[in-house]
């Protein structure tokens, strides 16, 4: 029998656990670091007992810092083990460009220039994939690999695809309807869009995850969108759960002056 779906207005997360849901990053450490920030005064201030931060991927390419946003989550989690992230397209497609330079792949169009920046290394090439532009390519790979601490591909290799809390499903980009959460696909909890988005029914859990940016925190009877195009907009997104409250906690750059507010 097919279970029934769970409406977001009904949907509550474990007892006595609060979740945190943090949007996409793209390499905007001083956005993340001032969302650890909220969060920590939140949890100082209202001592909850217990809760989890939860990353829903793609804390590389794009923006300027993929390698402060790596570190920054290393040690949040050996701090706290409570600090969880999961995989997204992004971080996958860095792992597949350290194996293999790929000229056409997603690190080298959608940008991994810039993550090769963050660790010190100038990437060149292009996807002209012949001569001196496949030399230069091969040689950027070469120092990219030999620049990218081992802890940081180990933490990347690591990343689950989902988790559950409650009546929460977290994931990247979304679910597959029709197929159970215990049998999606890695590729679909990644890369999905459209059919997910679109679908009118409920699913099984509420479904937290970013991937498609939007304006603003898109909250829909079965999903939550909580990717604010960070990297860009200088806004960076949250879902907060806290039994059946549900919130949205944000962080901002000032674009006059990349103050955070």
């Amino acid at each position: 029998m097919t279970k029934p779906g769970i409406h977001f207005l009904d949907a509550r997360g474990p007892e006595g656990v609060r979740l945190y849901a943090i949007g996409d990053v793209h390499g905007r450490l001083d956005l993340l670091a001032a969302m650890h920030r909220r969060i920590e005064a939140e949890i100082k201030q209202d001592q909850p007992s217990d809760w989890r931060v939860i990353h829903l991927g793609d804390y590389v390419d794009r923006g300027p810092d993929t390698k402060g946003v790596i570190d920054f989550l290393i040690d949040a989690h050996k701090r706290d083990p409570r600090h969880l992230m999961l995989a997204g397209n992004h971080d996958i497609g860095f792992l597949d460009f350290l194996k293999s330079p790929d000229p056409d792949g997603l690190f080298i169009r959608y940008g991994g220039i810039q993550t090769a920046q963050s660790y010190g290394v100038t990437i060149t090439g292009g996807s002209a994939w012949f001569g001196k532009a496949e030399a230069a390519l091969r040689q950027g790979h070469a120092a990219l690999v030999e620049a990218v601490p081992q802890s940081h591909v180990d933490l990347l290799r690591s990343l689950p695809f989902s988790l559950i809390f409650g009546d929460f499903y977290f994931c990247h980009a979304g679910i597959r309807p029709g197929i159970p959460l215990e049998q999606q696909s890695p590729q679909d909890l990644i890369w999905i869009r459209d059919i997910f988005h679109n679908h009118p029914g409920l699913y099984p859990k509420i479904i937290v995850h970013g991937h498609t940016p939007v304006p603003d925190a898109e909250v829909m009877a079965n999903r939550v969108n909580v990717d604010t195009l960070a990297w860009q907009s200088g806004n960076l997104t949250a879902l907060v759960v806290d039994g059946a409250e549900k919130r949205i906690l944000r962080v901002r750059a000032e674009s006059s002056n990349e103050g955070l507010r």
